[in-house]
Formats: C-alpha cells, structure tokens, sequence
C-alpha cells in the first residue's frame, strides 16, 4: 500500500511540473505578442500624424501665404527707407561741411538751392550765438573783480589785561590799490594774524579814493599833508626819478601806481598817522581837467600858464 502512494505522489508531481511549464510557455508567448501589438501601434500612428503635417502643409490657406509674403515685402521696403534716410543724412552733412568752409572764405563762392537756406540758418544761429556772447561779456565783468594790489605796512601785537591775565591779539595796518589811481587804507585787529589782515583788506578796499595823476606816473603838483602829529611832503618828480619815500609812505605809492615821486614826513614816524597824512595829501591832490571844469575855462589856457611859469623859473635859476 505505501508503494502504489508513493507512486501516486510522484505522478501528481510530475503532472504538476509540467502544467506549469505550460503556463509558463503561454505568458511569455501573450507577452511578446503585447508588445509587437504596441509597437506596431505606434508606428502607425508616427505614420499618420506625419501624412497629416504633409497634407496640412500641401493645403495651407493660399491667404496665409500671401500674408506671409507681403510681411516680407513690408521688411525689403522698410530696409530701402532706411537706406534712403542715410543718404539723405550724409548728404546734408556734406552740404553743411561744404557750406561751413564757404563762409571761412569769406562768402567767396555762390550757393544754390537748399545750400543757401541751410547758410540763412547758419547765419542766424551765428548771429544769436554772437549776441548771446557778447551780452554775456559785460556781465562777466561786473561778476569778475579787478586785481588789487596789497601791502601790509605794520603788525603790532596787543595785550587786553583782564582778571586772569592779559589776552594778547594782533592789530595789522594794509594798503589795497589797483596800480591805476585806486588806492584805500584799512585796520583790523583779531587774535590770529591772518584774520587781522583778511579784515583790514577788506575795510581798505570799501574806502578806496580816485587820485589824478600826470601822465599815470606822477603828481601834476606838490602837496602838504597833515593828520595829528604826522605831517607829510610830497613833490612831483621827472621821469626817471623813482619813488624816492621811505616806510609807510613808500607802500601806498606802489598801491597808487605812482612811478617817480619825491616824498618826506617830517613829523611822527608812527605809521598809522603818516598813512594817514600821505591820504589827506592825496584827497586834496587836484588836476588841469578838475581846476578848468572848476573855472569854466579849457584845459590848454591852464596848461599854457603852467608852462610859461616853468619857464620863468627856469630862467631866473639860469
């Protein structure tokens, strides 16, 4: 008995076996007919949808193709205005190069056609521009401040004695002219040198006087000055002479322009009062042209007399 079941056992084995072998046969055969079956459905879709875009491209709107073709058209005529536009730029360009070396040669050659409206403008603008610069001119002038000339005659350090101590400033003296008959005194006292001499220059230069002067070199006469104990001398001298002054006096000469003079202070030598002399001299300094507006007379009458009264002198020293 236990024989034939050990018989049976194996035989349902081996059926079993071979069932699945079967089976596994016929999935593998399913599997690869799947996948034939797919590809070939691809394939015939790659097909279509390409004779689709042929036939699409073979039946496009014969309105499309002319848009098409008029946007090319509308570009080809876009680039040709844009070529006549540089030409006409470069011609003008000439035209005005020619029409500026016309007018450097002083109009010499004749212009015909735009040429001459082109110079017209040309001309006005030069015209405005000319206008411009020369009303700009004055302006620049008064804006611009003449040149004076500074000289520092004295510094002097002070002392203010307070409950602490004394507290020690500089006073400085200078002299401003412009060289041509200008010339202003001014003081300033600060604690620092510079700040002294920054306020005495500009006090000068508010109180400066107009002096005549002969031939823009000398004095037409002597003059006598005086302010407190400084008392002051000054003579007209030939050309050649120089500025014959010494110390305070010899600054403001330089600051007038005076180039020959003859000067001597026979009072104080403080330079405050003999700077103030030397200006009390030169306020009261006078001129043929201010002495005949004076008279009601002409200039040639008062400078004939001062002649014939050299001469006079001349010839009694002879």
């Amino acid at each position: 008995m236990s024989e034939d079941k050990n018989e049976l056992n194996q035989a349902s084995k081996k059926n079993d076996t071979s069932n699945e072998k079967k089976l596994d046969v016929t999935d593998g055969a399913k599997l690869k007919k799947l996948e034939t079956d797919i590809n070939n459905e691809k394939k015939d879709t790659l097909s279509a949808e390409s004779k689709k875009s042929l036939s699409d491209s073979n039946n496009k709107d014969p309105k499309l193709l002319d848009d098409e073709k008029t946007l090319s058209q509308s570009d080809q005529e876009k680039t040709k205005i844009n070529q006549k536009n540089t030409q006409i730029n470069t011609e003008n360009q000439v035209e005005q190069n020619s029409i500026v070396k016309n007018t450097s040669n002083k109009g010499s050659k004749t212009l015909t056609g735009p040429a001459n409206k082109t110079k017209k403008v040309n001309n006005l603008e030069n015209k405005q521009n000319d206008a411009k610069f020369n009303n700009s001119e004055p302006n620049s002038k008064v804006n611009e401040q003449p040149e004076y000339i500074e000289k520092l005659v004295s510094i002097n350090r002070v002392a203010k004695v307070v409950k602490g101590g004394r507290r020690f400033s500089f006073a400085a003296l200078v002299v401003v002219g412009d060289g041509n008959g200008m010339v202003g005194h001014g003081k300033g006292k600060a604690k620092e040198v510079p700040e002294a001499i920054k306020k005495a220059t500009d006090e000068a230069k508010t109180r400066m006087i107009r002096v005549p002067l002969r031939q823009g070199r000398t004095l037409h006469h002597d003059i006598r000055g005086r302010f407190d104990s400084g008392k002051v001398y000054l003579r007209s001298a030939p050309s050649g002479t120089g500025v014959i002054a010494g110390g305070p006096m010899r600054a403001v000469f330089e600051a007038l322009g005076i180039q020959d003079i003859v000067a001597k202070s026979v009072g104080t030598s403080n330079p405050h009062n003999m700077v103030r002399a030397t200006f009390e001299a030169l306020k009261v300094a006078s001129s043929p042209k201010i002495i005949a507006a004076r008279r009601g007379l002409k200039i040639n009458e008062i400078t004939k007399r001062r002649k014939v009264s050299q001469g006079g002198v001349e010839g009694a020293k002879n």
